[in-house]
C-alpha cells in the first residue's frame, strides 16, 4: 500500500498464517493500532463485486503524498477495516468526497489542528445496511458505523501518508483521526425533510456528505423543555471562542449541527423550520470584534470586507452563511446535541452512492 503510483495495487505473499499477516501489516506501517483483516485477494474481490466500477479505475490522487487511489485499493483498505462488503459503495463514495478539491484533504491530514473526518449518510442505505443514527450513533461500537469511517482513514493514512511518523502533525488530535466517524442521519425522528434532501437530492437517493471537523462538542440541555429555550442552549455552546472558526469563516466552511431527536422536536413545535433555525443560529451564534482581536488565529484571519474592525461591537458570525450550518438530527433518546466546527479550509462535499 504506502503511496504506490500505479494502478494496480501491489501484491504480497506472506508466509505463516493469519497473525503472521497481520503482524507483517503492522510493521509494514499499514495499520492504525488496531488488529485488521489481511486484504486477501478473495476477500477484496468480495469487496469489488458490490460496484460497478473496473478495479484498476483511478479515482485520484490522495495527498499529501499523492498516492494514488483505485478502486482496488480502496476494496483492500475496506477489508482491512472490517468492512462487510455491502457496505463497500459508501466506503467509495466518501473516498471520493474526499477527494474533491472543496475537501483539501491534504491540508486536513497534515494539520496540527487535528480534524478528522466525519461521514453523514442519509437515504434508504442507511437503514438497509443498519447505519446508526440513533443511540450512540458517533461511537458506540456499531460495526457499519465504526468500520466505514476507518475505511476512509486507512485510505487516508496508506495512500496519503497521514500517519504520525509521516505526514500527520496533529498536537493533540482526538478519536476520529484514528478510526473515523460515521453515521446516519436519524431521518424517522427528525421534524423536519432530511439533510441530503436539503442539498437538493431526492429522497430516495443515498448519499454521504462528508467534512473534517476537528472534534464534536457536546450540547446538554435538560431543564429547558421550549424549543425556544433549547434554542438559546445551542446558540450559547457555540458561542465560543477558542475555535479558530470564527476567524475563518469566509473559507465557507461548515459547522455540523447534530440536535438528538427531543431537542429537534421541541424547536419544531416553537415554530422553526431547518430554514429559520439556520436563519436564527447564523443572526446569534456571532462574538463581538473585541474578543476575537488579537486571540486564537486573528493574525490569518479570513473575514469578509463587511466586518468593521474599527468598531469593537461588530458581531462577527461563526459562519459566512446560513446554508453552511449542516443541520442534521442524531441520536437516541435523551437531551443531548452537538456541533461540530469544520477545519479551516474544508467545504465539505457530498456524493450520491453509486449501487446502492
Amino acid at each position: 500500500m504506502g503511496a504506490p503510483t500505479t494502478g494496480r495495487a501491489a501484491r504480497r505473499t506472506i508466509s505463516g498464517g493469519f497473525v503472521e499477516a497481520v503482524r507483517y501489516l503492522e510493521r509494514e506501517g499499514w495499520t492504525d493500532g488496531l488488529p485488521v483483516i489481511p486484504p486477501m485477494e478473495p476477500l477484496v474481490a468480495e469487496m469489488l463485486s458490490h460496484t460497478k466500477r473496473a478495479p484498476d479505475e483511478v479515482l485520484g490522487q490522495m495527498e499529501p503524498l499523492r498516492g494514488t487511489v483505485t478502486v482496488e485499493k480502496v476494496a483492500a483498505n475496506a477489508v482491512m477495516a472490517g468492512c462487510l462488503p455491502e457496505y463497500f459503495p459508501v466506503v467509495l463514495a466518501s473516498v471520493r468526497a474526499a477527494l474533491q478539491p472543496e475537501f483539501h484533504v491534504g491540508s486536513t491530514a497534515c494539520t496540527t489542528g487535528g480534524s478528522a473526518p466525519v461521514i453523514i449518510v442519509n437515504g434508504p442505505i442507511a437503514r438497509r445496511l443498519n447505519i446508526s443514527g440513533g443511540t450512540a450513533c458517533f461511537g458506540g461500537n456499531i460495526k457499519p458505523n465504526a468500520t466505514i469511517g476507518r475505511a476512509l482513514r486507512l485510505v487516508m493514512r496508506n495512500l496519503g501518508g497521514a500517519k504520525p511518523d509521516g505526514m500527520e502533525k496533529s498536537t493533540q488530535a482526538w478519536p476520529g483521526k484514528s478510526v473515523g466517524c460515521c453515521f446516519a442521519e436519524n431521518e424517522a425522528r427528525s421534524p423536519w425533510e432530511p439533510f441530503h434532501v436539503a442539498r437538493g437530492y431526492a429522497p430516495d437517493t443515498s448519499t454521504v456528505s462528508v467534512v473534517a471537523v476537528r472534534g464534536i462538542y457536546p450540547v446538554t440541555e435538560g431543564t429547558q423543555t421550549t424549543g425556544q429555550g433549547v434554542v438559546e442552549t445551542v446558540v450559547a455552546a457555540m458561542r465560543y471562542l477558542g475555535t479558530p472558526i470564527f476567524h475563518q469563516m469566509r473559507n465557507r466552511i461548515p459547522v455540523v449541527v447534530a440536535l438528538c431527536p427531543e431537542h429537534a422536536q421541541e424547536i419544531e413545535r416553537a415554530g422553526f423550520g431547518r430554514r429559520q433555525l439556520c436563519e436564527r443560529l447564523y443572526a446569534e451564534v456571532r462574538l463581538p470584534v473585541r474578543e476575537l482581536i488579537g486571540r486564537v488565529y486573528y493574525g490569518t484571519r479570513a473575514w469578509p470586507d463587511w466586518i468593521d474592525e474599527s468598531d469593537p461591537e461588530t458581531r462577527v458570525p461563526i459562519v459566512a452563511t446560513p446554508e453552511d450550518f449542516w443541520l442534521v438530527v442524531a441520536g437516541g433518546d435523551g437531551r443531548h446535541s452537538a456541533w461540530m466546527p469544520a477545519w479551516g479550509v474544508c467545504r465539505g462535499a457530498t456524493e450520491v452512492i453509486e449501487d446502492s
